[in-house]
């Protein structure tokens, strides 16, 4: 089995495709939305713009809702 994997991986790796993980983003705070330190630790070059853009309602954070919908609109990646 761990030989298969190998191959696979090595193949896929020379083939040019490329494994596509969404991002998560965690609410260390528990607060059930996410701050903008919440969203750079998983978005290192999100900036304080796009931040405003996401954050749709301007109460200074995002929720799931949020989150989602800028993903959909590609505004942050995947």
């Amino acid at each position: 089995m761990k030989k298969s994997v190998l191959v696979l991986s090595t193949v896929l790796a020379f083939s040019g495709v490329q494994a596509f993980a969404e991002t998560v983003v965690t609410d260390t705070d528990g607060n059930g939305s996410f701050s903008m330190e919440e969203l750079v630790a998983a978005y290192a070059d999100l900036t304080e713009e796009t931040f405003k853009a996401v954050d749709t309602d301007a109460n200074g954070e995002v929720s799931a809702e949020e989150l989602a919908a800028a993903k959909a609109a590609g505004t942050l990646a995947e």
